[in-house]
């Protein structure tokens, strides 16, 4: 039913104030907003000294992994006489997120704006904006944001009349998941097959057409003029618990929830209040039973967990999971756990590129066995094999995708074991009103 509203439980609206604002959409609109006066300020600044600011403010990617974005600009290091290149990840697949979506859709021009101030930092003349092949609206938005920005001389050989060149493309993605992957992403540009690359070497050393890359997440991107216009301190300042998380962070909320969707709150921000406050809390007559806080490659958490939890990097890995993408799945008590771990494992098994054995072989083993269990057809040595499966799948491929796979079903068996156990010792899935399929039909 949810908690009484306290006055501490609102949204902090710095990237999804112009959420749902049509007029924020066009260049003008945007210019109106005070849009494209952090790059002006950019262009006539030396790179490393916008590197340093983003540096201070703290800012870390928030496609999944978390790593400073300042130290990840300076890897590249401009006037070395090579060709640098940006890639914006919005291949957004991750089931549970839709965060980067909605930037897109909305607010374009924000995201063109902390691509060009990025590329200018770097020393990256061309970006390429990789939005996944689904993503039609997102995809004609900044398709003509883009062209827009190029017919009022914001982009080009003389950006913004600085006498800088700044080249944003747009790239559309074929659909594959494992294409969100930095390396796999850049496979798929230069028209490969999306496939993770061994690393090293690394990216910054390495990239595109083998030149020096920085992969950055769209809502980090769109993070960046922000943070210019209102400097690092007023960054660092938003944090309500561990100073090594600052800023505001978008999270997609979906599953069993009153008010699904895209919410904006500060880091550290109580997670019990943004599930209950916030976003509405369970159906009526139902309670929630766990939670997946960043998308679904992190581990479950149980309620117990979820609602100690507060909402940054730190405050999660504290709580047995991690913040990942922010995609919020909720699960009310009306599910059967061991069905949506299923789910989960089929997805991950069908994105499979199949270039690793651990994770081509494992994660179909995976799905099939947890599919039987479903089904009512497992016995007690499954979950031992499954656990051993996952063992050999993490750590030991190229990418984390076999990774993504293992955590739902580890997590998922040790946190609500006596699931698993009643389909084993029923027969059945005792969620089901009807007979189940059998997994071998």
């Amino acid at each position: 039913m949810g908690y009484p509203h306290k006055s501490h439980a609102r949204e902090t609206p710095v990237l999804s104030q112009h959420f749902g604002d049509t007029d924020a959409i066009s260049l003008s609109g945007w210019r109106q907003r005070g849009g494209y006066r952090a790059l002006e300020q950019a262009l006539g600044m030396a790179p490393v000294d916008i590197t340093n600011i983003v540096k201070e403010s703290g800012l870390r990617g928030r496609g999944g992994a978390g790593f400073p974005t300042g130290l990840k600009w300076s890897f590249m290091k401009p006037g070395d006489g090579k060709p640098h290149y940006l890639c914006c990840n919005a291949d957004e697949s991750e089931p549970g997120t839709f965060k980067d979506r909605e930037i897109m859709r909305w607010t374009p021009h924000a995201l063109i704006e902390g691509c060009a101030i990025a590329a200018h930092a770097m020393g990256a003349e061309t970006t390429y904006i990789y939005i996944r092949g689904e993503f039609t609206e997102p995809l004609d938005r900044m398709t003509a944001a883009v062209t827009e920005a190029y017919s009022e001389g914001v982009l080009g050989k003389n950006a913004l009349g600085s006498g800088k060149r700044i080249d944003v493309h747009v790239h559309k993605g074929a659909g594959a998941y494992i294409c969100g992957e930095e390396t796999a992403l850049m496979n798929s540009l230069e028209g490969r097959r999306g496939t993770p690359r061994i690393k090293p070497p690394f990216p910054a050393v390495s990239g595109v057409f083998g030149q020096p890359t920085t992969i950055n997440n769209v809502e980090t991107l769109a993070a960046v003029p922000h943070i210019l216009n209102n400097g690092a301190e007023w960054y660092k300042q938003m944090c309500l618990s561990s100073p090594k998380s600052t800023g505001s962070k978008l999270y997609s909320v979906c599953g069993n929830v009153r008010r699904p969707g895209t919410y904006e709150v500060v880091m550290g921000f109580p997670f019990k209040d943004f599930l209950y406050d916030l976003c509405g809390g369970p159906p009526v007559g139902r309670k929630f039973k766990a939670i997946i806080p960043g998308g679904a490659s992190v581990p479950i958490q149980t309620m117990d967990e979820a609602e100690a939890t507060l909402m940054d990097y730190e405050g999660f890995v504290a709580k047995g999971t991690m913040l990942g993408s922010g995609g919020v799945i909720c699960i009310d008590d009306q599910q059967c756990m061991v069905k949506q771990i299923a789910r989960l494992a089929r997805f991950f098994a069908h994105e499979s590129c199949a270039q690793c054995t651990q994770c081509r072989e494992g994660t179909a083993w995976t799905t099939k066995i947890v599919e039987r269990i479903e089904a009512g057809e497992g016995t007690t040595a499954d979950l031992d094999t499954l656990l051993s499966i996952a063992d050999n799948m993490t750590g030991k491929t190229i990418c984390v995708l076999s990774d993504s796979c293992a955590v739902p079903v580890v997590s998922g068996i040790q946190k609500f074991r006596d699931e698993f156990m009643a389909h084993i010792t029923q027969k059945r899935c005792p969620y089901r009103t009807t007979p189940a399929r059998s997994a071998a039909a």
